[in-house]
């Protein structure tokens, strides 16, 4: 397996930038979770986190009898004609992934952004 930098991880998945030459390439992120890969661009990757939100707030499983291991939650990704069947645990993680990743997005490119000023 390529090598790759991890950015964040919860107990249903993870995201990572892929490695090549040593250096790192941070132009797409590649998500795991439920058996699938997503590798997505930053604007993709918040674009999910709207859906998840979304569908979260839809579905209000309130009158549901199935609870949070229902599979009948339709999520949509940013990926034309690629919707997901997920429980509302599995919706919720998706939701903390993405957020996780894009808060760790954020931090790196004011990290960087800190470094460099400080170098000219």
């Amino acid at each position: 397996m390529k090598e790759v930098a991890q950015l964040y991880n919860n107990d249903f998945g993870l995201a990572f930038y892929w490695k090549k030459d040593g250096a790192v390439l941070k132009n797409r992120v590649q998500f795991i979770f439920k058996e699938m890969g997503f590798y997505l661009l930053p604007d993709e990757v918040e674009e999910f986190k709207q859906l998840a939100e979304g569908t979260i707030n839809y579905y209000s499983c309130t009158k549901c009898s199935c609870g949070k291991d229902c599979h009948k939650l339709l999520l949509k990704t940013p990926m034309n004609g690629v919707d997901l069947a997920v429980t509302k645990t599995e919706l919720v993680n998706i939701k903390d992934l993405m957020e996780g990743t894009l808060f760790n997005l954020s931090l790196n490119n004011y990290l960087d952004e800190l470094c460099n000023s400080d170098n000219n």
